[in-house]
């Protein structure tokens, strides 16, 4: 900048200098000329009167440094002070001039001496003409006489060099000196304060800008960061820009300025290169025992593919869900075939004539018990399905579990006494606000295990008391009892620990998944204590 401003200003300074050195010495030119032509007149008029006095022979006596030469009115020369022999001059414009008007003069080479001459011709009263020249040399040498002012010209240069080099560094070094982080604190002159406020402007205009991109920054990633699901953000050539911590927890490669095309091959690696090649992907990965779905879609600018978005989605749930109801679907499938099966098979027997008649009975009981069953599996299925989706449930009443308990006791009697299975309740009256018919439902269902996985002559106990500021009911039996091994699945729907006594005594395998719907549903919790040829212990923990 400064050797631009120094530039333009020195040549600016030497074209004003070179413009009135031309002009001077034009000038100066022009008057020592005119100067030269006056004397050139005078000194002709002065010889024009020795001639017209004296005739040649003031010519002869005549000392000048002059060149003189007389010229008759023909154009013949009648005399010449430094040639002789002189071809005529009529034709030449000083002295035709003369002739013509009294007076002329000429500028010209001499073709005689073959140099620039100045030339004054007069014309005398006989009708001659005199005329007096001088070489034009002799106006260069007055005006080198003038040549001074060329050093003073020359110094006048070097003196705007270096004033134009001084105010290129003072309109520059201001400039150069200003701080961009405190540009008020600089000493500027007054036509650099607009500039030096406007950076001021300018740089408070950025730096809010900038203070509202960290703040936004700020605020995506903390949103990011506290997202479950995992976030990946790629440029278009798979180089990793943000990325939250599930993604890096998830894919622990995964780091800012990682270029995901280098790793080797995976999910995440096939879902970027997809992305970028402008194909939406969906796939799902499984990591240790939780579901991840991976999408990943490209990102597009003005209509070209700029990078990628890789987000993980959790379905761990949606899968369980999903693998549940495929594994419900099956056992539905079964555990509904296996009656049907046999009451299609009684009752072709019976349609075809086959079976005798003191069979008839027999055959009619266990088609029977068979309908029997299947109705309460369906009656059980109609149940979990409404709890899945808490519809067609009363509204929740104060409900006196020890009554209630009671109650199930009171309807189980006789199924107890023909295993001479002992029920009995202890505790005290405690009310819950719940749906009494689904807890009706939870503690019939308890009970109604304990006695049929009981042993002949053995106990069932259930006991409503409080424990830990929470409303405690327990089944006690002293049954077969549950190996360790499959008590965290046996409130799973279909799941039976013994398949064979259940399809005996007639189970469906939905009870105690009932139980589990119902515990949710009252937020209540379940603790599970069983020892195999011991018996089992369920609770019901009320809030």
């Amino acid at each position: 900048m400064t050797r631009k401003i120094f530039r333009y200003s020195f040549l600016t300074g030497i074209l004003s200098l070179l413009l009135c050195a031309a002009l001077f010495f034009g000038l100066q030119y022009r008057q020592i000329l005119d100067r030269a032509y006056l004397t050139l007149q005078q000194e002709t008029a002065y010889v024009s009167r020795g001639i017209s006095g004296s005739g040649r022979d003031y010519l002869e006596d005549l000392k000048s440094d002059k060149r003189i030469t007389w010229i008759a009115a023909d154009g013949s020369v009648l005399y010449d002070s430094q040639t002789e022999g002189l071809p005529n001059q009529g034709d030449l414009s000083e002295v035709r001039t003369a002739l013509e008007r009294g007076a002329g003069q000429a500028t010209r080479e001499s073709g005689s001496l073959g140099v620039q001459m100045m030339y004054y011709a007069q014309r005398l009263p006989d009708g001659t003409v005199v005329r007096l020249s001088n070489p034009v040399s002799v106006v260069r040498s007055a005006l080198i006489s003038v040549s001074p002012v060329l050093w003073a010209l020359l110094f006048v240069l070097s003196i705007s060099g270096v004033l134009a080099f001084r105010a290129a560094q003072q309109i520059t070094l201001p400039i150069n000196e200003i701080d961009l982080d405190h540009p008020e604190e600089i000493r500027t002159y007054p036509e650099l304060a607009p500039l030096v406020q406007r950076i001021q402007e300018q740089r408070q205009t950025i730096n809010d800008q900038i203070e509202a991109l960290h703040r936004r920054q700020k605020e995506f990633s903390t949103l990011t960061d506290n997202l479950h699901e995992g976030f990946l953000l790629v440029d278009r050539d798979g180089t990793v820009l943000s990325a939250n911590a599930s993604a890096q927890t998830l894919v622990p490669e995964i780091e800012p300025g990682t270029n995901l095309l280098l790793l080797p091959e995976g999910d995440t690696k096939t879902a970027v290169r997809q992305a970028l090649d402008g194909r939406r992907g969906e796939s799902v990965i499984t990591r240790g025992d939780r579901s991840w779905q991976l999408i990943a879609s490209p990102v597009y600018s003005h209509e070209e593919i700029s990078g990628a978005v890789l987000l993980w989605m959790d379905v761990t749930e949606r899968e369980q869900r999903e693998r549940l109801r495929q594994e419900f679907s099956a056992n539905v499938s079964h555990e509904l075939k296996t009656p049907l099966t046999s009451i299609s098979g009684f009752a072709e027997l019976m349609a075809g004539g086959t079976v005798p008649a003191d069979k008839v009975v027999e055959f009619s009981e266990d088609i029977h018990r068979e309908a029997k069953r299947l109705i309460t599996l369906v009656e059980d299925i109609i149940k979990l399905s409404k709890l899945d989706e808490n519809a067609g449930l009363p509204d929740p009443e104060d409900v006196d579990l020890y009554e209630l308990s009671r109650d199930v006791l009171d309807s189980l009697q006789n199924t107890a006494g023909r295993s001479g299975i002992r029920l009995s309740l202890e505790g005290e009256h405690l009310c819950f606000r719940g749906v009494w018919q689904l807890l009706h439902e939870m503690v019939n269902n308890l009970c109604d295990n304990a006695v049929k996985y009981n042993r002949p002559g053995g106990s069932v106990t259930v006991r409503v008391f409080r424990e830990e500021g929470q409303i405690a009911l327990s089944v006690a039996d002293t049954g077969i009892g549950i190996p360790d091994a499959d008590q965290s699945r046996v409130f799973e729907r279909f799941y039976r620990v013994d398949k064979s006594h259940s399809r005996q005594i007639g189970g469906t395998g939905l009870g105690l998944s009932i139980v589990k719907h119902g515990a949710l549903y009252h937020n209540a919790r379940i603790r599970l204590q069983s020892k195999p040829e011991v018996g089992t212990t369920v609770t019901l923990l009320f809030p």
